[in-house]
């Protein structure tokens, strides 16, 4: 049995809003009931102006949406239906107008479902915002996926995904892990190739190793990379970050609230459904739910000081760290992004950043952020190009 509270729930975390996040909570929450026959303009209360940021040459709203979750990656009960396609199709356009301009997906999502989904609800708006999608790594539904970039693969994926996207370019192609039979430099030969056709505009890579990232920027400029990033994992400050602003290259960061545990909507004993990915993850198990609480309650006492919530100031906290850094939450729910979104009216002094990261180093976080095959594909190197006789 799933026991997982509700996203963001004051009562079962602790978390006690201010009268105004209390006013602005009820007024989403009753949009968000009514979603089904209601107008975006009608749910969009309270809106901010989502600023610009650049991902090397691209620029994109600082704010993104990831629309993996629509697809049920975190898994499901058996007996449970798929998100409701309009739903979800009505969720994008409220991005859309409130100013989200980068959307994420990929062909592993769904598999290719979500795809389909993104290009029908953006088809209208095509002009308007920049769509990423990856290649490399795909399988069948209920198939481990195989990593495959070889030329043959990236050509037959990128003609796929043009059509499931209803769009004759896209914006940026990133390759979703690095395939250790083929050398990045005919990867990003590749990548070239469907750029000089029109067919692409920009390259990214997702979880590369630095020296595959290096290469591969030697063959064709990286715009941006994917990688995880936020108060729970902050491992690519060590040697990603310096090398990212070394070349010019942005950080798309992916799973920037730790995968629902950093909004403060899960207790020590929360668990998960044997269908959820998440029950599965090392660091959300009971042993280290309960370990790793300090770090909620870090973003709880800063919720209080801020006006905000803990979502706020995780992803305050996150784009505050560069300004070519692009979080891209996912969620299903539009109380929950007008939430996200929100985030950027918060702001964090650099004696406030100082004071955040100087808590958060006494906090150990216990546990692996994937579970050890899908975390056997982060980070790993391309083999070397072999010279030609």
């Amino acid at each position: 049995m799933n026991n997982t509270p509700a996203y963001n729930d004051a009562t079962s975390t602790g978390y006690r809003p201010d009268r105004r996040t209390f006013i602005l909570a009820g007024m989403a929450l009753a949009a968000a009931s009514m979603l089904p026959e209601i107008t975006v303009a009608e749910v969009q209360k309270q809106r901010v102006t989502i600023p610009r940021r650049k991902l090397g040459t691209l620029e994109v709203s600082a704010l993104g949406l990831g629309c993996m979750v629509m697809s049920g990656i975190y898994g499901r009960p058996r007996d449970q239906q798929p998100k409701d396609k309009r739903a979800m199709m009505r969720l994008i356009h409220a991005a859309v107008d409130r100013g989200v301009t980068l959307f994420d997906t990929a062909e592993l999502y769904g598999p290719l479902t979500n795809e389909e989904l993104v290009g029908e609800a953006l088809q209208l708006y095509r002009n308007k915002v920049v769509i990423g999608t990856k290649f490399g790594y795909f399988g069948q539904p209920g198939v481990r996926p195989e990593l495959n970039s070889r030329p043959e693969r990236i050509k037959a994926s990128v003609e796929g995904s043009l059509k499931r996207l209803k769009t004759d370019v896209i914006d940026l192609y990133y390759q979703h892990r690095v395939d250790p039979q083929v050398p990045i430099e005919e990867v990003a030969g590749t990548v070239k190739d469907l750029i000089r056709q029109g067919k692409v505009k920009h390259f990214g890579l997702s979880e590369p190793g630095l020296q595959t990232l290096r290469r591969a920027h030697a063959v064709q400029p990286v715009t941006a990379i994917q990688n995880e990033y936020s108060l729970l994992w902050r491992e690519p400050e060590r040697e990603v970050l310096p090398t990212l602003e070394e070349l010019g290259i942005g950080l798309v960061s992916y799973t920037p609230l730790g995968a629902g545990f950093l909004t403060g909507a899960m207790r020590a004993d929360t668990r998960f459904a044997d269908s959820d990915y998440r029950s599965r993850v090392p660091r959300l198990s009971p042993e280290a739910l309960k370990a790793n609480m300090p770090m909620v309650d870090l973003l709880r006492a800063w919720a209080q000081r801020k006006e905000a919530s803990p979502v706020q100031i995780a992803l305050a906290w996150l784009m505050a760290q560069k300004p070519w850094i692009v979080p891209i939450p996912g969620t299903t729910q539009l109380p929950h992004l007008e939430e996200n979104l929100n985030a950027v009216a918060v702001t964090l002094t650099p004696s406030e950043l100082r004071e955040i990261n100087a808590a958060a180093a006494n906090i150990v976080v216990q546990g692996a952020r994937l579970p050890e095959p899908s975390l056997k594909l982060t980070r790993q190197e391309a083999p070397l190009k072999e010279p030609r006789n």
